[in-house]
């Protein structure tokens, strides 16, 4: 069962149904105890696992004895019950039958138990009660039968087996008759415990030894060759187990990652027996983990095929994943190939509709796998099964029309692949082409006639079944219809017309295709000439911005010409010492939300930028002297150091020694001669730059070091860097929510009894401040199912953390190179020499500077409902649709 999840997996819980008014529970004179709160909960969402839980823990507490019982009954009805909770509920029952009469219903209770997981514990206490009964007629003969039920179904159990074959022996041994006149039957009695000790020791056990020593000092004739053989045999197989068994042991629950090992060892020993147990053991511990009971049903219905074994196993795995349609799937096949009843089949179905999958797709598979079995019973000469099967493919149409397309907003079947299958049926086997001609004129209504594929699929049907009137219409039609691949459409259709048709039906084909196809080529032209007009006028811009850049740059030269000799004026730069978690370094490093990082790099400007501290202005003359020295494909930009930090050339140079030689090694000052936070490191060889990258985000002095290639943005200025992908990462998860305190040790131990880790990374502001955040990389999207499954809701050091698979936000207009916060081409404002005073006002409208309204999907690190919506926001709509000219904003500041 999901004891970990509020919300049983696949059932959607009617929250906003469970909003309590409290005038219904609680009064002045009398509380409502809370157990009635849980009942009344469950009325609401009887799907509510910890609740079901929760409510038998207070019957418990409070006595109530008939309630607790039938709130474990309803319990049980829906979930399959964990070892410890059947093992509470059996204990309870056992104090409360002790009349003889009643054993059968314990009994039947324990029958129950043991179908649910194949646990050991609950084996042992089912034959250790039978041993109570024995009394009774027959009774040592049922004990006996659940003996050998129990080392059957456990007895292979590399750990706990052992327990079960002990007490067998037990049990054997304090039923001795030690009289002569009884001596045929002590014969008798003392082979069961003979035959016992070398089953035993003929299977890989745990502590096999012992056993082996306790049947040589109880054996009065010793162990025979036979059975020394088979013992050795067992206890080499235990040695090759052992690894696996002691992995499992040092493991944390759920041990997903060393129970799949061990599995793949054991299917390459292909011993049946042992394979089984090791699924079981491994379900009894991974019960939420569809793909596991995917791969031990599908190895039962190939390998072993039994039948009891086979159905129960796909009963329990639609128990324990409800949600997941393939298991519902392969369920009918399974109940079909063993030729179950037709009402059974049915009703399998029927609990298949109302499980809840997540996807409106599932929903059709799961209808064409019934589909296709109720064809397989018909006979097409008895019209009781053909009726049944035209029903049921009516009724799918409604199902998905009206509960589906509801629930999802989408059919699931936009390619109508029901009707098509429905169709093909009553043309191939039923022979009634024009009900097959209705389904294919309603297939075409729902938005499929653009499509080439779908008319040629009709006309290959109409091929087969039809005639060639039929056929020839079919053409004509998907001529005038199709958008996609409108030539293709064409050529049938000459070609048809080639080997069936007249001369007339030859010119009436021509005609239409050249007609067609002529407009297509028209309407091609124009969407091809716009295409060339925006693109056109994209260079144009482009051309306008380099050019507004130029002329800015040269202005600039001729100001700090006219200003030579006069006294240094006071620029912003100066007075920025040191950073606060938000500061961005020049050049610049954008780093984008969530896992998605885009970085753009920029070589600097002279060594030192403006003017060099006079220590360095030596060297950076030297080096401006002999350009041939730079070069940037051997070299990396650093960012995101601290300001304070002392002689960086030296610091630098002790952490890039070992990725290779270096050339040179360029920290950027101010032109008070103060470090600026960033540099540059040239290798003599190209090979030094992947390994020197390797060392990004690595921790100085308490801030993440941002390591990147070395590109000059003034010969490439499109140039970018994903270091993370932008779509959806199934084997990674991303956690919100963590507190501050929490290490990156500390979050890897959490998360690795999930299943095996490849990388942690918590998420920081530039200053190495935790934002709460991280991004967890599993082996495989498995165990990151799992472990969301596990850890969202957990609570960390007082903090409730959320977890989900990792699905980085996309990429915003403002993230890409060259972006700019206005969409005109208006070229910024050129500030004095003392830069952009405090109270110079922006005459930019206050709208634009707004984003637009909020996104609906959920990504990491964004929310659906973050921004409101307001009036401003869709004035602000409107004004980022076109792009405002100069004169437009002329007109925006006369009218103000």
């Amino acid at each position: 069962g999901s004891q970990d999840s509020g919300v049983h997996p696949g059932q959607v819980a009617n929250l906003s149904k469970a909003k309590m008014n409290w005038d219904e529970f609680h009064c002045i004179n009398c509380i409502i105890p809370l157990s009635s709160l849980c009942d009344f909960q469950l009325s609401i969402n009887a799907f509510d696992y910890n609740c079901h839980v929760d409510l038998i823990k207070l019957l418990k507490q409070e006595g109530e004895l008939i309630r607790l019982r039938k709130a474990r009954q309803k319990m049980s009805e829906l979930f399959p019950l964990t070892e410890e909770i059947w093992l509470d509920w059996l204990k309870d029952e056992i104090r409360l039958t002790e009349d003889e009469r009643n054993r059968e219903k314990v009994y039947e209770l324990f029958e129950k138990a043991v179908k649910d997981y194949i646990c050991p514990d609950i084996w042992l206490e089912y034959a250790q009660y039978s041993i109570g009964g024995m009394g009774s007629p027959g009774g040592i003969d049922k004990v006996r039968s659940i003996f050998e039920r129990a080392v059957t179904a456990v007895g292979l159990h590399m750990t706990k087996g052992q327990t079960v074959w002990e007490a067998y022996r037990e049990f054997e041994n304090a039923i001795l008759i030690p009289s002569r006149e009884e001596q045929e039957l002590l014969n008798t009695q003392l082979e069961r415990i003979h035959t016992l000790f070398r089953r035993q020791l003929a299977i890989p056990l745990m502590d096999m030894e012992t056993t082996y020593a306790e049947y040589e000092e109880w054996s009065e004739h010793g162990v025979s060759e036979m059975v020394i053989h088979q013992y050795k045999k067992a206890l080499q197989q235990m040695e090759k187990c052992r690894p696996f068994e002691e992995s499992l042991l040092v493991a944390e629950p759920p041990k997903l990652a060393e129970y799949q090992t061990y599995l793949e060892f054991e299917l390459k020993e292909g011993d049946p027996a042992r394979i089984q147990i090791t699924f079981e053991r491994t379900l009894a511990e991974n019960c939420l983990v569809p793909d596991m009971w995917a791969k031990y049903t599908a190895y039962l219905d190939r390998q072993l095929k039994i039948k009891d074994l086979v159905l129960s196993t796909h009963e329990r795995a639609v128990r324990n994943c409800p949600w997941t349609m393939g298991l519902w799937k392969s369920y009918l096949l399974a109940t079909e190939r063993h030729g179950a009843d037709h009402q059974i089949i049915s009703d399998i179905f029927e609990k298949a509709l109302n499980a809840g999958f997540i996807q409106a797709t599932d929903y059709v598979e799961i209808w064409q796998a019934y589909l296709d079995y109720l064809r397989r019973r018909v006979d097409f000469k008895s019209s009781k099964e053909l009726e049944e099967l035209r029903g049921a493919f009516s009724r799918s149409l409604d199902y998905m029309k009206q509960d589906v397309e509801e629930r999802f907003g989408e059919s699931g079947d936009p390619s109508c692949i029901i009707m098509q299958i429905w169709a093909r049926i009553e043309a191939l086997h039923c022979k009634n082409m024009q009900k097959a001609r209705e389904l294919w004129d309603n297939i075409m209504t729902k938005g499929n006639a653009k499509y080439a594929n779908m008319w040629l699929e009709y006309y290959n049907l109409e091929r087969s079944y039809g005639d060639s009137a039929h056929c020839r219409k079919a053409l004509h039609r998907a001529v005038q219809c199709t958008s996609d691949y409108p030539e293709h459409v064409c050529e049938v259709l000459l070609t048809f017309e080639r080997v069936e048709g007249s001369l007339e039906d030859w010119d009436v084909a021509v005609q239409k295709t050249e007609t067609r196809l002529n407009r297509i080529n028209e309407q091609r032209a124009k969407v091809a000439e716009k295409e060339a007009n925006l693109a056109r006028q994209e260079e144009e811009r482009a051309e306008q911005r380099r050019k507004t850049k130029s002329d800015k740059k040269a202005q600039k030269k001729i100001q700090k010409g006219s200003q030579f000799g006069e006294k240094r004026k006071a620029e912003p730069e100066d007075h920025q010492d040191e950073w606060n978690e938000d500061s961005e370094q020049a050049p610049k490093r954008h780093r984008g939300n969530g896992d998605q990082t885009t970085e753009y790099m920029e070589t600097e400007t002279g060594l030192f930028g403006k003017s060099a501290p006079p220590v360095a202005a030596a060297v950076q003359r030297q080096n401006d002297d002999k350009p041939e020295l730079r070069n940037d494909n051997c070299s990396v930009f650093i960012s995101n150091l601290a300001y304070t930090l002392e002689e960086p050339e030296a610091k630098l140079r002790t952490l890039f020694e070992p990725c290779g030689p270096i050339t040179q090694i360029r920290p950027i000052f101010s032109n008070k001669g103060n470090f600026k936070g960033y540099g540059y490191v040239q290798f003599e060889s190209q090979v030094s730059v992947p390994e020197a990258l390797k060392l990004d985000r690595l921790e100085v002095e308490g801030r993440p070091m941002f390591v990147s290639p070395c590109v000059d943005k003034n010969k490439n200025p499109d140039f970018k860097v994903f270091k993370y992908n932008t779509s959806m990462e199934k084997h990674k998860i991303f956690i919100s929510g963590l507190p501050f305190s929490c290490t990156k040790e500390q979050l890897e131990e959490m998360c690795k009894s999930h299943g095996t880790i490849k990388e942690v990374r918590l998420v920081t502001y530039r200053s190495g401040k935790p934002k709460g955040l991280a991004y967890v990389e599993f082996a495989n999207e498995t165990q990151a199912s799992q472990a969301v499954l596990k850890m969202d809701g957990m609570e960390i050091e007082g903090n409730k953390i959320s977890v989900a698979i990792s699905n980085p936000p996309r990429r915003s207009v403002m993230d890409k190179p060259g972006a700019s916060r206005l969409t005109t081409d208006m070229p910024r404002q050129v500030y004095g020499s003392r830069g952009r005073g405090r109270t110079q006002l922006s005459l930019l409208p206050r709208s634009l500077h707004r984003q637009s309204g909020p996104t609906n999907k959920v990504e990491n690190g964004t929310t659906a409902d973050q921004v409101p919506t307001t009036a401003s926001s869709t004035v602000n709509t409107a004004a980022e649709t076109k792009a405002l000219s100069n004169s437009d904003f002329a007109r925006m500041l006369l009218n103000k």
